[in-house]
């Protein structure tokens, strides 16, 4: 017989940014024991910006559980004002929030376009859940409709994926937390209270809109404070160019330490259509983490590769590249002269040298007025975008796209300038 341990599926998680969390249900229970979802244990959320801020170690799993969280107390809120919401689709709408970043990779965004070829972390989360409702008997079949938006309460999936979703809503207080960037943190129980529904669409009360504009300001502020900080976009930068260089040594057929898994996707980078055709590459993808890159990267350190050692060990070091915002994108003859230089100092081929000189561009646009656009409930019964009644932030807001490019190269060459 069973002992009580094997059969309780009640259990608490103790969270810093809520207090306690609770599994509101068995099957969720069973969802959160599943070793796709563990695995979240072990994917960073903010990529290498531990490598700025020390105590940003905190993972997918902490997320896809505040989000769930947070989800429930939506629901909560919406039935208080007539809301109608069934036992199955709270449940169902918790599932889907809670498995909604369940496709991504190792470090999360830095290396989705890496180690698989352009197939997004939404697309992976849906073959997951999928797989998932074969497991469970077809049991997640509502909530793979409300992820992909085919629910007909259509609020349901708006609080998964919307300007103000529980993704959101929870990563920002989650990563000022952790990183300690204040300025990001938001009001979410404001936020939360103010929620109602319109002609079957997620709204929000206008008296929330201070609270509306304080969310866009901070996440503002987290894109340029955190996520596009330039030393992290250096790191992550030189991480994608780790991988870029393994995938070409290990396709040529030269010897590389790498775990089974990580071996396969270095020499195939699969694209959707072989997800499509061997099914066993999505067990192989759910086997990888961040620990699977950390301790290939360590021991590249000695490969005899100069690219991949030299990379490999500036990386473990953090001995990153230096970084500079430019009004325009690198131009081929700057790129040519930082070449030179870097083959010049670390005497290097001219063929070599071009791995390490990184460009990009980093972009953020705080909101998107032309989809999914905020609305606002007013009392007599209007709704009007939030671009309409916006009170503080000037339209320009709403409609800017911040663009930055840059350029990585060793901290040791001084510009070309």
């Amino acid at each position: 017989m069973p002992s009580v341990s094997e059969t309780n599926k009640f259990k608490l998680f103790n969270d810093p940014i809520y207090g306690f969390i609770s599994l509101p249900s068995e099957r969720i229970f069973d969802l959160v024991e599943h070793p796709y979802f563990q695995r979240l244990r072990r994917i960073s959320q903010l990529g290498l910006s531990s490598l700025v801020y020390p105590g940003a170690n905190h993972t997918r799993f902490h997320h896809a559980l505040g989000a769930m969280h947070l989800m429930l107390k939506a629901i909560q809120v919406l039935r208080r004002k007539g809301i109608e919401i069934t036992a199955s689709e709270e449940e169902s709408a918790q599932i889907a929030i809670l498995l909604h970043d369940i496709g991504h990779g190792p470090f999360s965004h830095a290396l989705e376009q890496t180690l698989l070829d352009d197939v997004h972390h939404e697309t992976v989360s849906r073959m997951i859940m999928e797989r998932l409702n074969v497991h469970f008997d077809g049991a997640l079949d509502e909530a793979i409709a409300i992820f992909e938006g085919r629910h007909p309460k259509r609020f349901l999936h708006e609080l998964i994926s919307s300007q103000l979703d529980m993704d959101r809503m929870d990563y920002l207080k989650r990563d000022a937390f952790y990183t300690g960037v204040i300025e990001g943190a938001i009001n979410s129980d404001r936020l939360l209270e103010m929620l109602h529904v319109s002609e079957g669409h997620l709204v929000l009360e206008h008296k929330a809109i201070a609270s509306i504009e304080k969310f866009l300001i901070s996440r503002s502020l987290m894109y340029w404070q955190v996520y596009m900080h330039k030393t992290v976009l250096s790191a992550e930068s030189m991480l994608v160019e780790v991988l870029r260089r393994a995938s070409m040594l290990a396709r040529r057929g030269d010897a590389l330490f790498a775990g089974a898994e990580l071996q396969i996707l270095l020499r195939r980078r699969p694209d959707q259509k072989d997800f499509n055709q061997e099914p066993e590459l999505l067990d192989l993808f759910t086997r990888l983490d961040d620990s699977d890159i950390l301790s290939a990267i360590k021991q590249w350190q000695q490969h005899p590769d100069p690219v991949l050692s030299a990379m490999s060990r500036r990386i473990v070091d953090r001995k990153l590249f230096r970084i500079k915002f430019l009004d325009r994108p690198l131009s081929r003859e700057d790129r040519a002269t930082l070449e030179a230089s870097v083959a010049a100092s670390l005497g290097l081929s001219a063929e070599d040298s071009r791995h390490f000189v990184l460009d990009g561009v980093a972009s953020n646009k705080t909101y998107t007025a032309d989809k999914q656009e905020i609305k606002l409930l007013k009392k007599n019964g209007s709704v009007l975008p939030l671009t309409e009644v916006s009170e503080i932030l000037p339209l320009g807001v709403y409609s800017q796209v911040t663009t930055r490019p840059f350029v990585c190269w060793p901290k040791e060459l001084p510009w070309i300038h």
